[in-house]
């Protein structure tokens, strides 16, 4: 069971780091686009400007559980470092618990945005609702808690170190 959940977690892991870089790679494409339209051509594209705020979006919210899986989140480690193991382990539970209450508050923010943003549009996109834009928040949220619980089940998987 617990093999089969690392393993899904880490597919997902990759799947969202996947999707991030895409978004990068779109909202890089969109700029060199926006530059070329706006400066030579000199007839802006005001879609483009709308869809590299889209993709940017995404890539944060997608590229946060590339950093939980990493080990890359901003953390005090100073009484971790000084407790026995066992006292490392009610701090991981601790830590994971707080962790998880924070991204479901941000999966359900994320969802009521989404609900709300529907009937939202942005200049240069009007057929497009804004619910895709705040949809990143629950989706992200999703991938995060997965990556969470992944490192409360196998905490020595981290892919970085922390600095001693």
């Amino acid at each position: 069971m617990k093999d089969t959940f690392l393993r899904i977690e880490r597919m997902t892991s990759t799947l969202s780091m996947l999707a991030a870089c895409a978004m990068l790679a779109l909202a890089a494409s969109l700029g060199v686009f926006q530059i070329i339209t706006r400066f030579v051509l000199e007839t802006p594209a005001e879609w483009s400007e709308v869809m590299i705020r889209f993709s940017l979006i995404w890539m944060v919210f997608l590229g946060i559980p590339t950093a939980f899986r990493q080990g890359a989140m901003v953390s005090v480690d100073v009484l971790y470092r000084w407790s026995p193991p066992a006292l490392r382990r009610v701090l991981d539970w601790v830590v994971c618990l707080a962790a998880l209450v924070l991204i479901a508050v941000i999966i359900w923010w994320g969802w009521d945005y989404a609900s709300r943003g529907k009937v939202q549009t942005m200049i240069g996109l009007e057929d497009v609702s804004m619910f895709w834009a705040y949809l990143a928040m629950p989706v992200g949220g999703v991938f995060s808690i997965l990556g969470i619980i992944g490192n409360l089940l196998d905490p020595q998987r981290l892919e970085l170190e922390t600095a001693q």
